[in-house]
């Protein structure tokens, strides 16, 4: 009879693979480090990144979060945390960390300040001002 070990799963949020490219800004540092996303949550992500980190470092990730996860259109957004975990390279990889998430800043895309501004108002529970 053997033992086998019961994993608990200890996250909260659920998690969607995503490779998306994202800016990680070490704060106090001004060090830009470029990386990609493994997966992603609401409340952290676990991505690959080119430099390496030190555990509890504040960051700020800039990257565009998928509708899975804002529960509505895709935006950019600025998401600032704390490196949880740091997998050191074997040589080959880079590295990996785990960054929790501890608050959200919406970012306005240049797309979104060019076009929403241009466009009437479609609906037709909307009435038009007309000019006389």
């Amino acid at each position: 009879m053997g033992t086998d070990q019961v994993q608990v799963e200890r996250r909260v949020g659920q998690r969607f693979e995503y490779h998306l490219p994202v800016v990680i800004r070490v704060v106090g540092e001004g060090l830009d480090v470029a990386g990609c996303t493994e997966n992603l949550s609401a409340r952290g992500a676990y991505l690959y990144v080119e430099s390496l980190l030190t555990e509890g470092a504040p960051v700020e990730l800039t990257l565009t979060m998928p509708s899975e996860i804002t529960l509505g259109e895709k935006m950019r957004v600025r998401c600032k945390g704390r490196v949880l975990r740091v997998t050191q390279p074997d040589g080959k990889t880079k590295s990996a960390i785990a960054v929790h998430f501890e608050s959200y800043e919406y970012l306005a895309t240049p797309e979104a300040l060019t076009t929403s501004a241009s466009f009437d108002r479609l609906s037709p529970l909307h009435e038009h001002a007309t000019s006389s």
